[in-house]
C-alpha cells in the first residue's frame, strides 16, 4: 500500500523549489514571494508548513522577511575584508544603488552609560563635550545601515560646526581627521524595539554588529557602532599559506 506524503515530504518538497528558483533567478533579488497562506493554499499544505518553509529559506539567506511587508528574496550584499574602514556611500553605490542619509539626532553633551556600553566604551572617563548622534543609511530607500556614534570634541573641534544632516559623519571624518589606529568587534546580534523598527525588521531579526574605535595618538577620535540587517552583509577575508611550493615538492 503507497504511503500518503507527510508533512515533511511535502516542507522538502516545496523548499528545494522555492531553492531553485532562487538559484535560477526566475525568483530574482527583490522579488516579493506571495503571502504565506496564499502560498499554502496553492501548493496545498498547512500554514504552519509554509510557515516552517519560508523560515528555513531566511536562515539559509535566501529570502529575508520584513515585518508588515512580506518575504522578498534576497538581494546582493555588500562585502568587505576584515576590516577597512569604508565610505558606506561606497558601499551601496558598489551594489549599483542609490545612496543616502538620514539623521535622526546630534547633540553635544555627556553620553549616557546605557549609550557607552552600546558603543563598546571600555574605559570612561568620556570628556563633557562629545556629539552624541544616530542615523540611518539607505540603499534605495531601505535600510542599509544603523549608526549611533560618539565624536571626541576635544580631540576634532571642528565637528562642532559641521551639519550632520548634510554631511555624512564617517565620512567627514575620515575627509578631515587623521588617525593612527583603529580597532573593529564584530558580532552578531538580534535586533529589538526602536532598531527592528527603524531597520524595518521583525523583533529577533539577525544581523551585524560592527563596533569600531578609531585612535589619535593617547585620544580617542570617535566610536561608532555600525547594525547591518543580517541578509545586507558578510565578511570576507582571504589568507595565504605560509608553506612555500617548494617546501611541498616531493622529496628525492
Amino acid at each position: 500500500m503507497a504511503r500518503t506524503a507527510g508533512p515533511e515530504t511535502h516542507h522538502t518538497r516545496i523548499l528545494e523549489e522555492f531553492r531553485q528558483k532562487i538559484v535560477d533567478r526566475i525568483w530574482g533579488p527583490g522579488f516579493q514571494l506571495d503571502k504565506e497562506t496564499d502560498l499554502a493554499t496553492q501548493y496545498g499544505v498547512s500554514r504552519m508548513t509554509m510557515n516552517k518553509v519560508l523560515t528555513q529559506l531566511a536562515q539559509e539567506g535566501f529570502v529575508v522577511r520584513r515585518k508588515r511587508s512580506g518575504t522578498f528574496v534576497s538581494k546582493a550584499r555588500t562585502q568587505a575584508a576584515v576590516m577597512p574602514i569604508n565610505n558606506l556611500a561606497d558601499e551601496v553605490e558598489a551594489l549599483g544603488k542609490t545612496y543616502r542619509w538620514q539623521l535622526f539626532a546630534a547633540e553635544i553633551r555627556v553620553p549616557q552609560a546605557a549609550e557607552l556600553r552600546l558603543l563598546g566604551v571600555e574605559s570612561p572617563p568620556i570628556p563633557d563635550e562629545v556629539i552624541v548622534l544616530g542615523g540611518m543609511h539607505y540603499a534605495d530607500d531601505e535600510p542599509f545601515c544603523l549608526e549611533t556614534r560618539a565624536i571626541n570634541v576635544d580631540v576634532v573641534p571642528n565637528a562642532r560646526d559641521v551639519d550632520f544632516a548634510t554631511q555624512v559623519p564617517g565620512h567627514w571624518l575620515l575627509q578631515s581627521m587623521p588617525w593612527s589606529t583603529a580597532r573593529n568587534a564584530i558580532r552578531a546580534v538580534n535586533v529589538a524595539g526602536s532598531e527592528a523598527r527603524n531597520l524595518d525588521l521583525p523583533v529577533g531579526a539577525a544581523c551585524l554588529e560592527i563596533l569600531r574605535k578609531t585612535v589619535m595618538g593617547s585620544d580617542w577620535v570617535t566610536y561608532a557602532r555600525l547594525l547591518y540587517p543580517g541578509e545586507a552583509f558578510q565578511l570576507t577575508a582571504e589568507f595565504k599559506t605560509k608553506v612555500t611550493p617548494k617546501a611541498l615538492a616531493p622529496q628525492s
